[in-house]
C-alpha cells in the first residue's frame, strides 16, 4: 500500500452536510489514487443515544470498494463514562498510524474528532513505530458554538485551550467558509484577550478555507424525475421544497408562515423534508396553519432521492437564523439544489450562507415570514427565460464545490508539508 485517506468524523447516517462531505472526500481520494480510505466514526448504537438524527438506516447509499468505514467498540466499562468511545476510537488511529503506510488523517469537526487525531498522533511518535503521517483538522461553526464559545462565556479557559491548541496541532488547518474562519479567530481573540494566549494571531496566519465537497454528478447526471416525483404523489412545479435537518436555527417556523400568506402557492403543496430536535414542534405549527392540509413531512428521504426532490420543487426554502446554539456556516443543501436545477433558491443573509450561493439566490431578511411570502410569489411569478437564467447561474456558481476539485485543494496543502518535511506524498 502506498497511500491511505483516514477521515474522522460523525459519517453516515447522520443527516448532516459535513457527514456527507466526509463520503464525498473518501469517493473523491479513490478516484485520486489512494488505495484506501477509513472512514473513523462512533457505532450506531451511541450515535442513536446522542439524539443525532440519522438518515434511514436501510437507505444509506453504499460505498465504494476501498472505503471502509469502522465504528471502534468502547474501551472499559461504566466505570469510564463517555471516555470509552473516545479511547476506541484514538486507540484506532494509533494503530492506523503507526504501520508506516504515508497517511493523510482527516478531521471534520475539531472536538472531538480534531482532538483525538492529535492525541493518536502524539502516542503513535512515541510507540518508536514507523509513522508517516500529515493531518488535516476542518473546523465547522458548531465547533465555535457548541464549545469554544460557550467556554468563552463560561470562562472555562482549560476547555477553550484544549480546542484550539489541538487546532494548531495540526499540519494543515482549515474551516469551511470564510465565515466559519472568521468566527474561530474572534473566538480565540476573547480567549487571548481574557488569558495573555496568542491562539488567534496563530489562527489567522495558518487557517486557509476549504469549501465543503460535493458529489456534483449524483446532481448534474441523474435519471427521469419523474418516477420519483410520482412515487411521493409530487408533480413537477407542484411544490416548495424545504430540505435540512429540522432545528429551530433552520427557520422552518418561517417558511410555514411565510407559504400560508403567499397567494402564489394557494394551490401548492410545502414538502418538509428531514428530521431533527425541532420536528415535534414543527409538525404541531403546521397542523396550526392555515396551509395545514397542504403542509407535507417526509422524514425518510435518501441520498439518491434528494436530487429528484430538489430538482423538481417550485422554489427551495432555507430561512436560516443565526441562534446561540447554531449559525448556518455555508448551506450545503443550498449548493447541492442549485446544482440539480429546478425553481429559484430562497435563503438569507445569515453565516456562510452567501459563500455557498453567491448572487444565485433570492434573500429575504432572517425571522421575515411576510419576505418569504413575497420572495415565494416572485420566484412563481418568474418567466421561464428569467427562471432558466437564474438555474443557469446557480449551477454554475456551485461547480467549485466538486469533490475532485476541493480535495485536490487538501491535496496541495499537503503536498506542501510533505515537500518541507523532506519527503513526498507518493
Amino acid at each position: 500500500m502506498t497511500r491511505r485517506l483516514v477521515i474522522v468524523v460523525r459519517a453516515d447516517p447522520v443527516i448532516c452536510g459535513h457527514s456527507g462531505e466526509a463520503r464525498n472526500l473518501a469517493e473523491a481520494a479513490l478516484r485520486r489514487g489512494f488505495d484506501e480510505v477509513r472512514i473513523v466514526t462512533w457505532p450506531i448504537d451511541r450515535l442513536q443515544q446522542t439524539g443525532l438524527p440519522l438518515k434511514p438506516l436501510d437507505r444509506v447509499l453504499p460505498y465504494s470498494d476501498g472505503i471502509h468505514v469502522e465504528r471502534p467498540d468502547p474501551v472499559g466499562d461504566y466505570k469510564v463514562p463517555d471516555g470509552r468511545w473516545l479511547a476506541g476510537l484514538t486507540g484506532r488511529l494509533v494503530e492506523l498510524f503507526t504501520d508506516g503506510v504515508p497517511t493523510v488523517a482527516m478531521s471534520l469537526y475539531l472536538s472531538p474528532h480534531a482532538t483525538a487525531v492529535a492525541d493518536a498522533v502524539h502516542v503513535a511518535r512515541r510507540t518508536g513505530l514507523p509513522v508517516n503521517v500529515v493531518t488535516v483538522a476542518e473546523a465547522v461553526g458548531s465547533d465555535v458554538t457548541n464549545v469554544v464559545r460557550a467556554c468563552v462565556e463560561a470562562d472555562r479557559f482549560g476547555a477553550a485551550a484544549h480546542v484550539l491548541a489541538g487546532y494548531l496541532d495540526h499540519d494543515v488547518c482549515l474551516a469551511v467558509s470564510r465565515y466559519t474562519r472568521d468566527l474561530v479567530v474572534a473566538e480565540a481573540e476573547a480567549v487571548d484577550a481574557r488569558h495573555g494566549t496568542t491562539f488567534a494571531s496563530r489562527l489567522r496566519s495558518r487557517v486557509a478555507v476549504s469549501y465543503p465537497a460535493i458529489d456534483v454528478g449524483l446532481y448534474l447526471n441523474r435519471p427521469d424525475d419523474g418516477p420519483v416525483l410520482a412515487a411521493r404523489g409530487l408533480e413537477r412545479d407542484g411544490y416548495v421544497l424545504f430540505l435540512s435537518r429540522l432545528a429551530h436555527a433552520k427557520g422552518v417556523d418561517d417558511l410555514i408562515s411565510g407559504f400560508s400568506r403567499s397567494p402564489a402557492c394557494a394551490g401548492l403543496t410545502l414538502v418538509i423534508a428531514g428530521n431533527g430536535p425541532d420536528a415535534t414542534r414543527l409538525r404541531a405549527l403546521a397542523a396550526d396553519s392555515p396551509a395545514a392540509d397542504r403542509i407535507r413531512f417526509l422524514d425518510d428521504v435518501s441520498d439518491d432521492e434528494k436530487p429528484h426532490l430538489m430538482a423538481g420543487c417550485a422554489a427551495f426554502v432555507l430561512p436560516s437564523k443565526p441562534r446561540p446554539e447554531f449559525v448556518e456556516t455555508f448551506g450545503i443543501a443550498l449548493a447541492e439544489k442549485m446544482l440539480a436545477g429546478g425553481g429559484p433558491v430562497i435563503t438569507t443573509d445569515t453565516g456562510g450562507i452567501l459563500e455557498a450561493v453567491g448572487d444565485t439566490a433570492l434573500i429575504v431578511p432572517v425571522s421575515a415570514p411576510d419576505a418569504i411570502a413575497a420572495a415565494l410569489d416572485r420566484a412563481l411569478g418568474m418567466s421561464a427565460v428569467e427562471r432558466a437564467d437564474w438555474e443557469a447561474r446557480g449551477r454554475e456558481f456551485a461547480l467549485q464545490f466538486d469533490r475532485g476539485v476541493v480535495l485536490d485543494g487538501i491535496l496541495t496543502a499537503v503536498d506542501a508539508v510533505r515537500s518541507l518535511a523532506g519527503s513526498s506524498i507518493g
